[in-house]
């Protein structure tokens, strides 16, 4: 029955599976499992899967199976001629979501399926150290807790047997202390791969709300991706306008200035960032900087450039810049990057020009496996 059960849950789960990737675009663009996230899982209202149910009635009324039903009698308890019904016609769908939970490793491997992402080769070991317990062998002595019930019952089933004092009419087994086994264990430790994500964002008057909501459900899935790649995590915030400084994932989506833009300002802060607490030998590092192509002049784009090529691009696995379409912006310094890196696989640019285009601009900055 245990077995039968595990089966059927498992087909449940490959449905599920299925029609969250049918369902993944809508998703993203939507934003819907932004406000569903716990720690680990996250809910999703899955479409169009019927779940059956039984529904009983009152035991007063009659109708098949109690009371004074025929063969042959309709199961249901309208009164009404055929073809009639209570209510007015509706307009839409019927309604038949059902929300379930997937962890965000399941949803990270969806994501990579849909988007034939690779593995990441990790660059760099941490020097923090990962310990885990790994059960080797069978030992005499040993917690209760510990305890292998079936080696303990196999040794004092021998030693009865050798001693005569088996006897198969009545199958008594009562070990004694000699014949407790307990499990060993090992502890294995291995350095563990440690990643930072450096987000950086154009703040000024020109992105405006909806530029904010597509970085913010960006984010969360190369989020959710990265994390399923490494071990231990860490994410920077950095907003900018003419100025730049370091803030909370809060105030990172909710912040609107109506300055200027200096983009250079934000990139001296992630290269300080990167020299002074992620040597690139222990550390894979993410920097994604969003903004609507704006900059206040040619000379701090070409400061930009010095930055990108001496300090942030040799030190991270990739740097990915992402410009969100604006009705305010002029788009410009996206052309800036690819003239003056070209074809350079360190420097990545995506042109999200609005929700739907997000999922492919995932599948840009993430499709290297770096």
């Amino acid at each position: 029955m245990s077995l039968k059960i595990d089966q059927d849950h498992g087909r449940f789960r490959a449905i599920v599976r299925g029609k969250i990737r049918e369902n993944l675009r809508r998703y993203v663009s939507k934003g819907e499992l932004m406000g569903k996230q716990g720690k680990e899982r996250v809910s999703i209202p899955i479409p169009q899967i019927d779940i059956p149910r039984f529904r009983f009635a009152d035991k007063q009324q009659g109708g098949v199976g109690q009371g004074d039903g025929e063969p042959g009698d309709g199961v249901g308890q309208g009164q009404g001629k055929p073809g009639e019904g209570a209510g007015e016609a509706g307009q839409g769908e019927g309604e038949h979501a059902l929300e379930v939970e997937v962890t965000l490793d399941e949803l990270a491997d969806i994501l990579g399926e849909e988007l034939a992402l690779p593995n990441i080769e990790s660059k760099g070991k941490s020097t923090i150290v990962d310990k885990k317990d790994r059960y080797v062998g069978i030992r005499n002595v040993g917690p209760n807790s510990l305890r292998h019930f079936k080696r303990t019952y196999k040794t004092a089933l021998k030693r009865q047997i050798a001693l005569g004092s088996y006897d198969a009419k009545k199958p008594i087994v009562i070990p004694t202390k000699d014949d407790l086994r307990f499990r060993s264990w090992k502890t294995d430790e291995e350095p563990v791969a440690n990643a930072v994500i450096i987000y950086m964002m154009d703040v000024s008057g020109s992105m405006g709300d909806e530029q904010k909501e597509i970085v913010r459900i960006e984010s969360f899935w190369i989020d959710t991706w990265l994390r399923r790649q490494y071990e231990g995590i860490e994410t920077r915030f950095i907003i900018h306008d003419a100025v730049a400084r370091e803030v909370d994932r809060d105030t990172f989506f909710r912040t609107r200035e109506s300055g200027g833009t200096m983009i250079s300002s934000a990139y001296k802060i992630c290269a300080k960032m990167i020299e002074d607490e992620y040597p690139p030998g222990q550390w894979n590092i993410y920097p994604f900087h969003f903004s609507d192509g704006d900059n206040w002049s040619v000379d701090d784009t070409l400061l930009c450039v010095e930055l990108l090529r001496n300090q942030i691009l040799p030190a991270a696995n990739v740097f990915c810049y992402g410009q969100v379409e604006s009705p305010y912006g002029s788009g410009q310094f996206i052309k800036d990057l690819k003239e003056h890196f070209g074809d350079d696989e360190q420097l990545i640019t995506s042109e999200i020009r609005d929700r739907d285009a997000i999922l492919g601009s995932i599948g840009e900055f993430l499709g290297k496996g770096k």
